[in-house]
Formats: C-alpha cells, sequence, structure tokens
C-alpha cells in the first residue's frame, strides 16, 4: 500500500482547477438555444438502398433509425471523451522523480558583456592567430562559465540597449552557449553600461540573495542609455550587489597603472563603479592578461557549496492530447468512410 501512495503522491497537477470547465459544453448546449436548422433537401435514394428496401422495406427502417440512434450516441461519446482529454492536458499532469542532491555555491552571478562594434577590432592574440576581441573574449569566458559549477549565472549582453539573454540558471551549460552565439549588433551600436547594470540590478533583486555579484565588461565609455553608470552603481551598493568591472581593450599597463591608449574606455568610471561596491576595477589589454583575470575574480568568489535537493519533472500531457488528436483522426476517417458507403 506505501508504495501506491508513494506513486500517487508523485502525480500532479500544475493547473488543477481547468477540471471545472469539464462541463462547459453541455451548459452551452442546455442554455443557449441551438440555430436555427436549414431544410434538408431530398435526395434520390441510391442504387443499393433501393436494392435494400425491396427486399425488407419494414426492417430496412428500424436498421435505419437504430443506426442513426447508435451513430449519434457514439459521436457525442467521442466528443465527451475528446474533451475531456483536452482539460487533462491543459491541466499538465507532471511525475515528479525522487529528489537528487546536488551541491550550489547559494551564489548568483551575473554577466555583463559588452558587445558594441568595437569588440570586432582585431587588436588580440589567441593562440598565435589573429582574433577580434569578441572570440579571444568567449575563449576566456569558455574557461571561466566551467569552473563556476554550483552558481546560479546569467548573463546580459549590451551596447546601446541592454539584454537579459538569459536569467539565474544552474545549467552553465547552457550559459555558456548563448555566450558563444552572442554577436556584435544584437544590442545596437553604442554603450550603454548604466543601463546594463540597471538590468542586473532588476533581475537579482528579485532573488532576494545577498551573495549576488555582477562581472561587466566592456571596452568603451558610457555614451547612451537612461542611466547614469554612477547612479546604477550607488544602487547597486544599497542592495549589496558587487561589481567588478573589466576594462578590455587598447590598455597600457607599462607605467604601473592602467591607461587607456585610445582614450575610448572610463577607467576612471569602471573604478569608481566598482568602489562603490565593494568589487574590483580590472584592465586587460590582450587576451591572456583577460584571462588571469576571471582567474582572479574566479577566486574572490570562491564557491563554498552547500548541498540542496532537486526534484525534477516529466510532463504528461503529451499523452492526453496524443489520445485526443488520435481520437479526432479517426472519427475524421470513420465518417469520410461512412460518407463514401452512403453513395454506393
Amino acid at each position: 500500500m506505501s508504495g501506491i501512495a508513494d506513486l500517487l503522491s508523485a502525480f500532479h497537477f500544475i493547473w488543477p482547477a481547468l477540471i471545472l470547465i469539464a462541463p462547459l459544453p453541455w451548459l452551452v448546449r442546455r442554455y443557449l438555444k441551438p440555430a436555427a436548422q436549414e431544410q434538408q433537401p431530398l435526395v434520390a435514394p441510391t442504387l443499393g438502398q433501393r436494392l435494400r428496401n425491396f427486399i425488407a422495406p419494414q426492417q430496412t427502417l428500424v436498421d435505419d433509425a437504430q443506426g442513426a440512434k447508435m451513430h449519434h450516441v457514439s459521436l457525442h461519446l467521442a466528443f465527451a471523451i475528446i474533451w475531456l482529454l483536452l482539460i487533462l492536458a491543459a491541466m499538465r499532469p507532471v511525475w515528479y522523480i525522487t529528489p537528487a542532491p546536488f551541491e550550489a555555491s547559494g551564489r548568483d552571478m551575473m554577466l555583463s558583456i559588452d558587445i558594441s562594434p568595437t569588440m570586432l577590432r582585431e587588436d588580440m592574440s589567441w593562440q598565435g592567430q589573429r582574433v577580434d576581441r569578441l572570440v579571444a573574449l568567449k575563449r576566456v569566458m569558455d574557461e571561466f562559465i566551467t569552473q563556476r559549477q554550483g552558481d546560479r549565472m546569467g548573463l546580459i549582453v549590451f551596447s546601446t540597449e541592454a539584454h537579459l539573454v538569459s536569467p539565474l540558471t544552474y545549467d552553465l551549460q547552457a550559459i555558456n552557449q548563448l555566450m558563444m552565439e552572442s554577436e556584435v549588433g544584437m544590442a545596437g551600436n553604442t554603450t550603454a553600461i548604466g543601463d546594463s547594470i540597471g538590468l542586473a540590478i532588476k533581475h537579482l533583486s528579485e532573488q532576494q540573495n545577498d551573495r549576488a555579484v555582477l562581472v561587466l565588461l566592456t571596452d568603451g565609455a558610457n555614451n547612451d542609455g537612461f542611466l547614469d553608470p554612477i547612479e546604477a552603481a550607488e544602487k547597486a551598493a544599497e542592495m549589496g550587489l558587487i561589481i567588478h568591472t573589466i576594462a578590455f581593450g587598447n590598455i597600457d599597463t607599462s607605467r604601473g597603472r592602467p591607461v587607456s591608449s585610445a582614450f575610448d574606455i572610463d577607467l576612471e568610471a569602471l573604478e569608481k563603479i566598482s568602489g562603490l561596491t565593494g568589487g574590483r576595477s580590472f584592465a586587460a589589454g590582450d587576451a591572456q592578461t583577460l584571462r588571469d583575470i576571471y582567474r582572479t575574480i574566479n577566486e574572490l568568489e570562491a564557491n563554498t557549496f552547500e548541498l540542496n535537493h532537486y526534484r525534477a519533472r516529466h510532463e504528461l500531457f503529451i499523452w492526453p492530447l496524443g489520445l485526443a488528436l488520435l481520437l479526432s483522426w479517426l472519427i475524421a476517417v470513420y465518417r469520410l468512410v461512412r460518407s463514401e458507403l452512403a453513395h454506393v
């Protein structure tokens, strides 16, 4: 008995209240007046009907009446079953499997990536080949994301506008795939750093996690958007969001302090953003330095694992939906065949 109880406890409906619409067709038929039926035209009997009437005229009338009644009842029953199957599918039956333990850090990390046109500048080198900044970033991010197992991670890309590509998820493989698919031009041609911070604040504030981190990378200065980056950073500090900033591109570090060689990166603003939120500011003029920076961030935000349980579920709506479609198809075939035979 306990085994049956366990099986039943694993079965649930997501929207069980939809069962209340089951009597809807009956109510419509009961309280709404049917449309006036058109007068059926007289149709000459077929050769088969004439032969049956000639051989057994009385029996033919009885058989026709009984057959029509059975046909009417069968169709109503079939349509009722189809309706109930569709309701059952709409209620979304699910089957929960045994909870599986997994380790999670409890940390939420949002990645914010600049995909403005300047990221296409081919001034980086990766494994001896000349590549653009975005390609170099993708190679570095592939390693970084893989090392963050246990975190919930999300992805924002920004240029003229900021877009949430993925909300927070434990599926880091999906985050990595979305990162690899990100392309310049997806969000415009300018740079809205403030809006990207604002979008991260909006999403992370809904999670109510005091261990949230934003890692923001840009190769430009804020020149678009509705939010000022410094004001956005102040709001982030109020909610306890730590922001690490990374300047990537024409960076000269030969004099001990990062300097934007082409004056196209606002290093001072990035340092202020990270300083206001308790984060760190980094600068990378090449792919290897960028790789080292992400390794440093990985150490700064070290994983402290907690044991959690994840209860996966299997959607079962496909079965009643499939049966409803199959039954509908069988009725259509039956009526087509019956119509053809009636004309023989």
